[in-house]
Order: structure tokens, then C-alpha cells, then sequence
């Protein structure tokens, strides 16, 4: 039996990601794919030491019991019940209805990983240390450890299946994939130190944990918006690197990439109707499948992502052309 969320009562508390299913498969994969390890692997499973976005968004307490509560299904990241219980109730430092006592919006959920009442009672044994005897949902301790058991039952176990684990925590694409690229922004996990040590690969890194940020015009601000040019500057400001502002300028401040050589992480990759009419800009993340993909703030309505594009100067993208890439670092 699956948990039965009320979007209306977390809109407001986590931010929603690229929604889909389609993006969600280029995501699971390329996270996959990153480093030659398993997704579990790379969205921060066992030790992983937290990034700075987890430590930011969640309390020391409920980060710890996320971490404790992963051990007991081998194979199941932390970071994904920490992702679950950001969207869920922001860690539960919700005032929202149903997180402390009562019912969500919709009438049916509680607690701070909200479940239904029937799919908590399947769950919630053992009493974990530390637990209400008998378990409640609205305790934290209950709560997390009853997500992990659900979750571990669902394709979790030895990181089978996250991605059917977390839709039969709520059936909607959209909820896991915000969950897992939350997920892989909370854990310092290989597939996000890419070219570490480099500034190509700083911004990068930096720019993928703002995925799920919304695209605001003329956005330059982590956890409040982004444009394109925008989410450019500031991964490449994190690097030390000085970039302009606009896709133009950026264009024609970089060093071109000469046509059929091979993209390096960081890289920067532009689209328009021509070089002297640049209108997005992205920053290159590597091949999935013979795919190229990228991570940039696409338009009004969206929110930052991980795409894929047409790494041949001159294909369609859209509206636009690829245009080609520049090395904003020589």
C-alpha cells in the first residue's frame, strides 16, 4: 500500500524539480553513470559525508536519524528519507497542518514523513531505539524508520529500484525526481566531483546542487531563481572565475571549443539563430548513452535541471541551434 500525499499542503515547502518521466530516467541515469557506480552509490549511501546543502536545509537531530535509520536497509542512501522528509515537511519544522497532529489538507496524512495511517501500521515495527512505544507517526524517530522499512520493501534493498521504491511512496513522476536530485544535492557523493580540484569543476558541482531552483528572469540568487546566464555566473563566481552576464557576452568572452572536439565538464554550451545572436547558455556535464546533457535554468516555468542537447554545431535544439562551446578557463 503506498502513502497518498497532499501536494497543496508541501507546495510551499520544498521546491518542485524537473517533473516527468522521461527527464527522471536521463537523471537516475546519468547520476548512474557519473562515476561507474551504482545510483545508490552516487546519491550518498553509507558514510557519505553530507554537502553543504544538506547541512543548511536540515536539523542536526533529523539528519543524524536519517543516517541511522538508512543502515537498517542496505542499499538504501540516507540522502533519499532526508530528501523525503524535506519535501514531506521540511524535515518537520512544518507548521502546516498533519505534521504535528491531525491530518494534512487532504484529510488522510500525518506526521513528518506523512503517512497514511494504514501504511504507517504496515511498517512501524520494530519499534526503532529511541521510538514511541506504542509508534506514532507524528515521532520523528517512528516516522523516518518507518520510511526506510517502506521504502527497503519497495525496491530500496541493495539500491535495486530507488526510483519505484520512492513512486510507491507517492505515484507521480514528478515527486521522484524531486526527490532523487534533492537526494543527490545532499550527499558529497563521486558523480558530483567530476573534475574535482579544477574550476570547471567547481562551478559544475556548484551548479548541480541548485537543481530544482526556479527559473526567475534575470535570477542570480541560490534557492530564490535563476536564469540562465545567471546560474552560469554564479557556479563560475563559486570557482573563482569572473564571468559576464549575459549568454552573449559569455559567448564571446570564452575560449571556443573547436568543432568535433570532445566537451570537458564545465565547459560552457550555447544556443541561438547564430553567434551574434546567443540567447541560453548551459554548463556542459558529460554523455549518457551517446547523449550529451547539461545543467542550466531553461525558461519561465521550469526550474534548473540536468538536459539533454544536441552536441553537433548547427542541430536543432528547439527553437534554437546548438551554437557550440567555449572553455571559460582557457
Amino acid at each position: 500500500m503506498s502513502i497518498s500525499l497532499d501536494d497543496t499542503a508541501t507546495s510551499g515547502i520544498a521546491t518542485k524539480l524537473a517533473a516527468g518521466a522521461a527527464g527522471l530516467g536521463l537523471l537516475v541515469a546519468l547520476l548512474a553513470a557519473a562515476a561507474g557506480a551504482g545510483i545508490a552509490s552516487l546519491l550518498g549511501g553509507g558514510g557519505t559525508t553530507p554537502s553543504a546543502t544538506a547541512t543548511a536545509a536540515i536539523p542536526p537531530a533529523m539528519l543524524t536519524l536519517y543516517q541511522q535509520a538508512a543502515t537498517t536497509c542496505p542499499g538504501l542512501p540516507w540522502t533519499v528519507l532526508a530528501a523525503i522528509g524535506t519535501v514531506e515537511s521540511d524535515n518537520g519544522q512544518s507548521t502546516l497542518p498533519g505534521v504535528h497532529s491531525g491530518v494534512n489538507f487532504a484529510g488522510v496524512a500525518m506526521g513528518p514523513m506523512q503517512f497514511e495511517p494504514a501504511t504507517f501500521a504496515a511498517f512501524d515495527e520494530p519499534v526503532p531505539p529511541g521510538g514511541a512505544n506504542p509508534p506514532s507517526p507524528y515521532d520523528p524517530t517512528d516516522a523516518v524508520y518507518t520510511a526506510a522499512r517502506m521504502l527497503c520493501a519497495n525496491g530500496a534493498a541493495d539500491g535495486a529500484d530507488l526510483s519505484a521504491a520512492v513512486f510507491q511512496y507517492n505515484h507521480a513522476s514528478w515527486y521522484v525526481n524531486e526527490v532523487l536530485a534533492l537526494a543527490h544535492s545532499y550527499g558529497q557523493s563521486q558523480a558530483r566531483t567530476v573534475a574535482a580540484g579544477t574550476a570547471g569543476g567547481v562551478a559544475l558541482d556548484w551548479a548541480l546542487a541548485q537543481v530544482g531552483t526556479p527559473y526567475i528572469w534575470g535570477g542570480e540568487t541560490p534557492g530564490v531563481g535563476f536564469d540562465c546566464s545567471g546560474l552560469v555566473q554564479a557556479a563560475y563566481r563559486a570557482a573563482g572565475v569572473a564571468l559576464p552576464r549575459v549568454a552573449q557576452n559569455q559567448y564571446d568572452a570564452g575560449s571556443l571549443v573547436p568543432a568535433g572536439a570532445p566537451l570537458q565538464p564545465g565547459d560552457l554550451v550555447f544556443f541561438g539563430q547564430g553567434p551574434a545572436q546567443v540567447t541560453h547558455v548551459g554548463i556542459y556535464v558529460g554523455v549518457q548513452g551517446g547523449q550529451a546533457v547539461m545543467v542550466d535554468a531553461p525558461h519561465t516555468g521550469a526550474k534548473v535541471r540536468v538536459e539533454p542537447f544536441p552536441a553537433t554545431i548547427g542541430a536543432s535544439w528547439g527553437a534554437n541551434t546548438y551554437l557550440g562551446a567555449t572553455s571559460p578557463v582557457g
